[in-house]
């Protein structure tokens, strides 16, 4: 996915009301910029890291700029949690994600069950049998482990009761007879691998354990990050127990 224009860099000072990052420019200007992310961006940020962010001269919008992604010294991180299922879809049509292949038809946020999952692929516009559709959640990954786990990448970054719910309802489309599969969008590049963040959520972490028994395919893939455009680049082994 590229972007419309090259983002702008900056310094990041300070995240607050979860919606705002107070961003020093280049010039020393000081702008508050949208911040697409509700999550609690551990690892993801501290004062004096560098950031990249876009501008949108829309007259609707209150703040003009969005935070799209920081850097730890190592890589760009993209915290903007609107852009995961965009890389997804973008990557799907194009084929990098060889188990979604042979799907082209893709419809965004179907509703099924108590839920709604982010994608549905099917071979043909007339479908034919629940094996020729395949549902897929997509999930943004930046959360980065420390100490054993340093190279890992780790969802979910706090207690996630709706990242529970989208497991459930993903295995009962499986048992119904659909494909499913849980795709892990990991937007930083210092990491080697995926394992659920069994700590922060004991309950997600065993769920997945449990998708993953049941048929559930659980992907990770990894983005290359740039000013210019993020791509989704390459699959990630997934480690589900430690």
């Amino acid at each position: 996915m590229k972007f419309a224009t090259p983002l702008t860099e900056g310094i990041i000072l300070k995240r607050y009301k979860r919606f705002l990052a107070d961003i020093q420019l280049p010039n020393g200007e000081v702008i508050t910029a949208h911040t697409a992310n509700t999550g609690s961006m551990k690892t993801c940020w501290e004062p004096g890291w560098k950031a990249l962010i876009s501008f949108h001269d829309n007259p609707k919008r209150k703040l003009k700029y969005s935070l799209e992604m920081t850097h730890n010294g190592q890589t760009w991180i993209g915290i903007n949690t609107s852009l995961p299922n965009k890389l997804a879809k973008e990557a799907i049509e194009k084929g990098l994600i060889k188990e979604l292949k042979g799907f082209p038809l893709i419809k965004p946020e179907v509703k099924t069950g108590d839920s709604r999952i982010d994608l549905l692929l099917s071979k043909e516009k007339e479908i034919q049998s629940k094996k020729d559709q395949f549902f897929v959640e997509i999930k943004n990954v930046t959360l980065k482990g420390a100490e054993q786990q340093k190279k890992a990448a780790l969802f979910p970054d706090a207690v996630s009761e709706r990242g529970q719910k989208h497991i459930k309802e993903l295995m009962r489309l499986y048992k119904e007879g659909y494909n499913a599969a849980l795709l892990f969008v990991i937007q930083r590049e210092d990491v080697h691998y995926f394992s659920p963040a069994k700590e922060i959520d004991p309950t997600y972490s065993k769920l997945l354990e449990e998708a993953a028994s049941l048929g559930v395919l659980i992907l990770a893939y990894q983005c290359t990050m740039s000013n210019k455009e993020i791509v989704i680049n390459k699959s990630l082994p997934v480690i589900l127990s430690n």
